[in-house]
C-alpha cells in the first residue's frame, strides 16, 4: 500500500516541477457530439473492483481515468498495471501518480494470474507504470507476469504494453526475451514536434528503436503501437509517424482523441472529427499495418482482443 494517497500525487502537484506546464485557468473546448463517453455501470463494475483491491492490483482503467472503464469492466475486462500505482515520470497529458515508488511485491505476478483466472480472461493486457527507478525498468517483473499468468491460464493471449525504458534498453529487451508475450505494445503517444511538453523524459528515438529491435529479435511476437491526436499535430506529423512505425516493422496500430483528465492537464486544442479518424485508418491499411483502430474513443488497450485477431471494432 502507498503511504501517500495517489490522489495527493496527481494533477497539479505532479505538474508543479515541469518545465512546460499546463495552464490549469485556460478554458476548455466544448466536446462535440461523436465524443461519446458511457457512463453506465452495473454490478460487475463493482465485482471486479473488489477483486482487484483484495489481490491489491492497480488497473490503468482506473489510475489513467480511462474513458471506457464503465464499458470495459461490465464485460469483466481490464488492463492490468503492474509495479505499483506510482510512476517516476510527469507526463501532463496522463492521471497516473508520480512520486517515488515503493519495492516491487513478488507476489504480484501471481495476483495477476488469479485474477485473470477469476475473470475467466482470454486475453489479458498487463501494462505498467515507468519504473525509472529499476535497474531493468521493471522488465524482468513483466517477464514474470507474463510466466505466471501462462501457467495458471493454458491458453491466454497475452499482450504487454511497456514503458520505453530509458537508457536501459539492452537490459530489458534481455529480460523480455525470456518469456514472450504475444503482443508487444509500445506507444509512441504523439509526434516528434511535442515530445517536450507532452513525454517530458522521454525520446521519439529511443521509442522507435525499442520496436524495431524487439521485433526484429522476436519476428513472431506482433508488435504494436498508438498515438493520441487533439495536441497541436498536423496531419502530415500524424502520417509520418505512421510511416515510422511501418518501417520498423510495426504491425498494429491505434489511434484516439486525447481527453484532459483535469484542469492541470494539457489542454485538448482540437476535437478531431470521425471522417478524420476514418482516413486515418484508411491511410494505416495503405501503409500495411496488419490492423488500425482508428476513432475518437479508441484506447491503446480498448478492445485489444479483436484488434489482435483482426475482427472490426463494432
Amino acid at each position: 500500500m502507498e503511504l501517500i494517497p495517489l490522489k495527493e500525487l496527481k494533477g497539479e502537484s505532479k505538474m508543479a516541477r515541469l518545465r512546460h506546464k499546463p495552464d490549469p485557468s485556460r478554458t476548455r473546448l466544448a466536446k462535440p457530439e461523436w465524443i461519446r463517453i458511457d457512463p453506465r455501470s452495473n454490478s460487475n463494475v463493482a465485482k471486479v473492483k473488489k477483486q482487484l483491491r483484495e489481490l491489491k492490483l492497480h488497473t490503468v482503467c482506473e489510475e489513467a481515468s480511462c474513458p471506457n472503464l464503465a464499458e470495459c469492466f461490465s464485460k469483466r475486462t481490464a488492463t492490468f498495471m503492474i509495479m505499483g500505482g506510482i510512476c517516476t515520470r510527469r507526463c501532463p497529458f496522463c492521471d497516473v501518480a508520480h512520486g517515488k515508488p515503493l519495492g516491487l511485491d513478488p507476489d504480484e505476478p501471481r495476483h495477476v494470474a488469479q485474477s485473470i483466472q477469476q475473470l475467466n480472461l482470454r486475453y489479458a493486457v498487463i501494462t505498467s507504470v515507468d519504473r525509472d527507478d529499476l535497474r531493468d525498468g521493471g522488465a524482468a517483473h513483466f517477464s514474470a507476469t507474463v510466466r505466471e499468468s501462462r501457467a495458471l491460464n493454458p491458453g491466454l493471449t497475452v499482450e504487454i504494453l511497456v514503458p520505453d525504458f530509458r537508457g536501459k534498453l539492452d537490459t530489458a529487451l534481455a529480460a523480455l526475451s525470456v518469456d514472450l508475450p504475444d503482443v508487444l505494445n509500445h506507444n509512441m503517444e504523439t509526434v516528434p514536434r511535442l515530445y517536450a511538453s507532452v513525454r517530458p523524459g522521454a525520446d521519439y528515438r529511443n521509442s522507435l528503436d525499442l520496436l524495431q529491435r524487439y521485433k526484429r529479435q522476436h519476428p513472431e511476437v506482433a508488435t504494436k503501437s498508438g498515438l493520441m491526436v487533439g495536441l497541436g499535430e498536423t496531419r502530415d506529423e500524424i502520417v509520418a509517424v505512421m510511416q515510422d512505425l511501418r518501417s520498423q516493422g510495426v504491425d498494429m496500430l491505434t489511434i484516439g482523441q486525447y481527453l484532459q483528465p483535469s484542469r492541470h492537464h494539457l489542454a485538448v486544442e482540437r476535437y478531431v472529427t470521425p471522417d478524420e479518424f476514418k482516413a486515418y485508418e484508411e491511410i494505416g491499411n495503405q501503409l500495411g499495418f496488419r490492423n488500425v483502430a482508428s476513432g475518437p474513443m479508441v484506447r491503446s488497450s480498448y478492445h485489444a482482443d479483436l484488434q489482435a485477431s483482426g475482427s472490426p471494432l463494432k
